[in-house]
């Protein structure tokens, strides 16, 4: 056999070698973060619940779910062991003071501007002014000084760019 006919099993085989590999290190990751396990840590099942570890066996876990109320889970179920921090953050909701300076993030945009007056009274100053009128006229139809008197007497102008009075 040529050397160009054995390099497909080669390259199989080789993937093979290396998938294995891999989950093979994540079952010994798991199997050493479960053997580390001790009385009083924090963890959550495969499952999603979180729970106290209470006792330690050999293929078994006793977990205080609640007070009063303990399960037996093998080891196997156990999905993490977590941080005493990250526990009481998930089930107790108790947040640990991350931020040493203390500073305080304001709630709303207000607080971040310099001056302390509202921003109501520029919009007082433009409802002095008559209204503007953004539809679309053509000059050459409507001299200037009619389009004023027109304006002045509350006429609606005519569209002038066709189209159906849809609105």
């Amino acid at each position: 056999m040529s050397p160009v006919t054995l390099l497909p099993f080669i390259v199989l085989i080789g993937a093979m070698f290396l998938m294995t590999r891999s989950a093979k290190k994540k079952q010994q990751q798991a199997a050493s973060m479960r053997n580390e396990m001790q009385p009083g840590s924090g963890v959550r099942t495969i499952g999603g619940m979180y729970a106290t570890v209470k006792e330690v066996n050999e293929d078994t876990v006793l977990l205080d779910a609640a007070p009063g109320v303990d399960l037996l889970f093998a080891k196997n179920a156990i999905g993490a062991v977590l941080t005493d921090d990250e526990y009481n953050r998930i089930v107790h909701g108790i947040e640990h003071d991350l931020k040493a300076d203390g500073s305080v993030v304001p709630d709303d945009a207000s607080s971040l501007t310099e001056t302390d007056e509202p921003a109501a009274d520029a919009s007082s100053d433009a409802s002095d002014d008559k209204p503007l009128d953004l539809g679309k006229k053509d000059a050459a139809d409507k001299p200037a000084d009619e389009a004023a008197v027109a304006d002045a007497d509350g006429a609606e102008p005519k569209k002038t760019d066709g189209g159906a009075d849809a609105k």
